[in-house]
């Protein structure tokens, strides 16, 4: 048994429109913008977290519960580009815009969209960009929080 290694093998694309987030196609994911060699290597973030209900009553001697809502937790840092084209993530993702953060893990980044790839897709508007803080021998970088606006697909399918 062999672990996977997860160095290479995700892509991150942002896509203004997908008619069917359970089901992008690979037309619509091709017309995106590939990010990923743009997210510095601990930059995606997309923490999901489940609140708890209360379930136990006035009799209760044991507080019970069992799950609520699902949110999420998004943020991707980018690291800055000197050209337009690797800038893009920077010029792009402002304060209110709004469109799709596709992540696909587990296959090779360089491997095309296919169909039946397994692929996450979260409805996103984005916060005010944050330019993090300089360091030294460290590339500029900025950070995009991003809001997750209806419940996403994390199990879709490449039509």
């Amino acid at each position: 048994m062999s672990d996977l290694i997860n160095d290479g093998m995700t892509k991150v694309v942002w896509a203004s429109t997908i008619a069917n987030i359970n089901a992008p196609t690979t037309t619509e994911l091709n017309a995106g913008a590939d990010y990923t060699p743009r997210v510095t290597p601990d930059g995606l973030k997309l923490d999901p977290s489940t609140a708890d209900v209360d379930t136990s009553s006035l009799a209760s001697t044991f507080d019970t519960k069992t799950v609520g809502r699902i949110s999420y937790d998004a943020e991707v840092t980018f690291k800055r580009g000197t050209t337009g084209g690797e800038d893009l993530p920077y010029t792009t993702l402002k304060y209110g815009v709004s469109g799709y953060l596709v992540v696909r893990r587990g296959v090779a980044y360089a491997t095309a969209w296919a169909t039946s790839q397994k692929c996450e897709v979260y409805p996103i508007t984005c916060g005010e960009p944050q330019n993090n803080a300089p360091a030294s021998n460290e590339v500029m970088k900025f950070t995009s929080p991003m809001k997750v606006t209806s419940a996403p697909a994390t199990a879709a399918t490449v039509a």
